[in-house]
């Protein structure tokens, strides 16, 4: 059980990182060596949802390479302003699942509580990019109705913690909602959907480390990771500081045109996040989120590489191929 929290220390060097992300188009070019004719292209698709990478995660990037899986992940394209039949602006039900202000409810027993609008990168992918946190959560402001809305059900066991990314907030913001988290009996477990190890892995300091080793709940953290590339030293350093708390450690993948749509890479992306102490869980198809098109893989060709892999892999190492359709009560597997 949580106790106490500690006096917030000075701006934390994970916070530091954070405010230093690459947010300029021109920027990112100019840093891989990529030419600036690239850059118009992409403009009117910044404007609509903004670019946000942290220099560490450009650092893994191939320079002059403008297929390069990392890059390809942020860099904004004109492709994104281009509407898509079948894509939408709410493509998983999350507006249908608002049981009130800040919290979700898709499936029995778990809830979702949308702790924060930011992201430590901003993943052109992102199936939030539309979502509207100004109304529906984002704010501590919430969290005491949040909790008590929690009690007042006893089905539920699990809360997730997602956003936006969780671990965007300051450690005293998250331990003092867990531990209001904590007084409610019948939770059992706490899980953390985050991005940072993977992207910002400073964000896995030792004040982190403190409350997620002291809390009564049982933690499951679900990091994103799309490609091996994504895992260097400094990544395997903090999934094994996190893995020291006693906390399990899952990993869900998107497949995506481009970036990870090929056996070879899926199969070491699995053997390269379980020699880092993960899981892998999930491999998503793509949320069809209006801006993402230019993404998509299509179910059949989805499901032969899945075959495949577990001809190549033993079990526990091929994910899951699994498609979230809204208003159905679990991810539909595939």
């Amino acid at each position: 059980m949580l106790q106490h929290k500690p006096t917030p220390a000075p701006t934390s060097a994970w916070q530091r990182h954070l405010a230093e992300a690459v947010r300029d188009p021109a920027e990112l070019l100019a840093l891989l060596d990529l030419p600036q004719d690239l850059l118009p292209t992409g403009q009117a698709a910044a404007q609509q949802f903004p670019l946000r990478v942290p220099r560490g995660f450009v650092a893994r990037m191939k320079k002059g390479d403008p297929d390069d899986p990392l890059l390809r992940q942020v860099l904004p394209l004109a492709a994104e302003t281009v509407p898509a039949p079948g894509f939408s602006s709410d493509p998983v039900g999350d507006h249908a699942a608002v049981i009130q202000q800040g919290l979700l409810q898709k499936y029995q027993g778990r809830v979702l509580v949308m702790t924060t609008a930011a992201c430590a990168v901003h993943c052109r992918y992102c199936f939030r990019r539309h979502f509207p946190y100004q109304e529906q959560g984002g704010k501590t402001s919430l969290w005491q109705s949040i909790c008590d809305r929690i009690a007042e059900d006893s089905s539920i066991n699990e809360v997730i913690l997602s956003g936006g990314d969780p671990l965007s907030l300051a450690d005293p913001q998250l331990m003092e909602l867990v531990q209001r988290l904590e007084r409610i009996a019948h939770l059992q477990r706490l899980r953390i959907h985050s991005r940072q190890p993977i992207v910002l892995p400073q964000r896995v300091d030792e004040t982190l480390l403190g409350w997620l080793g002291d809390t009564r709940l049982t933690t499951v953290m679900v990091i994103h990771c799309n490609h091996a590339n994504e895992i260097d030293a400094q990544v395997r350093t903090a999934l094994a500081r996190l893995k020291s708390t006693g906390l399990t450690l899952l990993n869900q993948a998107v497949l995506l045109r481009g970036v990870n749509d090929d056996v070879g890479t899926l199969c070491r992306l699995s053997e390269t996040l379980f020699e880092a102490g993960v899981m892998p869980y999930y491999l998503h198809l793509l949320d069809k989120v209006q801006g993402a098109a230019h993404f998509n893989v299509n179910r059949e060709t989805a499901k032969t590489m899945v075959t495949q892999m577990r001809g190549r892999l033993p079990g526990y190492l091929v994910p899951k191929l699994v498609e979230e359709v809204a208003q159905t009560p679990y991810k539909q597997p595939l």
